[in-house]
């Protein structure tokens, strides 16, 4: 067998060392983020681009504030309604996986996702919104270093502050002073229950925060709210 010719090789060796300096730039943000607060994530510029397509002088609203001054009731709400495992998987819910799979395949269509809070967390600091495969990978490599150089508590520390909430509405301090007039650390379990709810399509929940639909899911959360356990 002849062996590989140089130029090959070559290639094969930049092209792997490009892969090292690409993930060791996401690996050293993940690093900077454990001790030092996010300002724009990869998803607030991206809709911050949108909306300054209509609107050049655009702002988000959105409001850094840290653990202590955040409800344990949004803590408890978000937990219950969006990954009830957060303080016992290492950052993957597998069964949950599982049966998004069964349920996406029953409907045709891709309904449930199955992804844990550390896993939308590493998608909305750094990635884009495509579900291709190479995406999907990335994310889950983000997410083995988020679980791995961070505690339970500053993984939802930031989630809680960067994640969205309606047009242009970032974080759970300006959630909580847009829909209720309160601060993050006012919120209480109904209100907290509500905005988690809003968490899948919050763009679209806004604009009907009172539905047959949100009220309903309202109350399954408050059911389960108790039973979530906050780190």
């Amino acid at each position: 067998m002849r062996p590989a010719p140089l130029w090959l090789k070559r290639a094969l060796f930049a092209l792997l060392a490009l892969i090292v300096l690409w993930q060791g730039w996401y690996l050293g943000w993940v690093v900077w983020y454990r001790w030092m607060d996010p300002g724009m994530t990869s998803f607030m510029s991206r809709r911050l681009d949108e909306l300054r397509e209509k609107n050049p002088r655009a702002e988000l609203k959105h409001q850094w504030v840290p653990y202590a001054k955040i409800s344990n009731n949004l803590k408890r709400a978000a937990i219950a309604a969006e990954d009830d495992k957060f303080v016992d998987h290492e950052g993957f819910d597998w069964e949950g996986i599982q049966k998004a799979i069964e349920k996406n395949q029953k409907t045709g269509k891709v309904v449930a996702g199955g992804s844990t809070i550390t896993q939308q967390l590493a998608k909305n600091l750094f990635l884009s919104a495509s579900k291709t495969p190479w995406r999907k990978a990335q994310e889950a490599v983000i997410t083995v270093w988020i679980e791995l150089l961070w505690d339970k508590r500053r993984i939802l520390e930031v989630y809680l502050n960067v994640v969205e909430w309606g047009e242009g509405l970032f974080g759970a301090e300006a959630a909580a002073k847009r829909y209720y007039g309160t601060t993050a650390a006012g919120l209480g379990a109904e209100q907290a229950a509500r905005l988690a709810v809003m968490l899948p399509a919050p763009r679209r929940f806004e604009k009907n925060p009172y539905s047959a639909y949100v009220n309903g899911r309202t109350q399954l959360i408050l059911g389960r709210m108790p039973g979530a356990e906050v780190p």
